[in-house]
């Protein structure tokens, strides 16, 4: 089952703010306790909290001018302490806020890191396909023109044959002409041996 984003950071926020409430409560109550902190932590912020809301409201209902009276000692230190209390509750939920951006971000960034590696992969790898397809098809052109070379060996040897073959045929006749010659010249020879034995 998939959770949605905005309930997951609204539950995150209210257990943050759960566990947030025990510190401000301590940082309260030392806020009252202590008479420094009372005086230099609580007091300023608190007065200038109720200064900036009576301005405020005066504005909305239509008195300008008018002069606001500060609030007393043991009101502005409740106030501050409650103010410090919340402040603490929001630093807290914002500083885990802004750690889970920083674990996204990283996150996020870890990934675009193991995309590009795999794209960088992946480039060398059909790089090496791509060579090993130019040497693929430079042997193929090679085969293909021995191939043309060997068909025209066995071309010419075939028209060798025929040559010989052609040459054959005429030395037969040319054989068979020359047993009758020399059986010419014998008798020749020989008729002329007899008219020398005559004479």
């Amino acid at each position: 089952m998939v959770v949605g984003a905005f309930p997951m950071a609204k539950l995150l926020y209210l257990g943050i703010r759960q566990v947030s409430k025990p510190l401000a409560n301590r940082i309260k109550e030392a806020a009252r306790r202590s008479e420094f902190f009372k005086t230099y932590i609580c007091l300023p912020p608190a007065q200038l909290y109720h200064w900036v809301e009576m301005r405020t409201k005066m504005r909305i209902m239509g008195f300008r001018g008018t002069v606001i009276k500060p609030l007393n000692e043991d009101a502005a230190a409740e106030l501050g302490a409650e103010l410090l209390g919340e402040a603490t509750i929001f630093i807290v939920g914002g500083g885990c806020l802004v750690l889970e951006y920083w674990r996204h971000q990283a996150h996020q960034r870890h990934k675009e890191e193991e995309q590009q590696a795999a794209w960088d992969a992946m480039r060398d790898e059909v790089g090496r396909l791509a060579l090993a397809l130019e040497t693929l098809q430079a042997q193929t052109q090679a085969q293909t023109q021995a191939a043309p070379a060997q068909s025209a060996l066995e071309e010419l040897q075939a028209q060798m044959r025929e040559v010989r073959a052609q040459l054959c045929a005429r030395d037969a006749p040319q054989a068979a002409s020359v047993p009758q010659v020399v059986s010419a010249s014998k008798a020749v020879s020989a008729s002329k041996d007899q008219e020398s034995a005559e004479v």
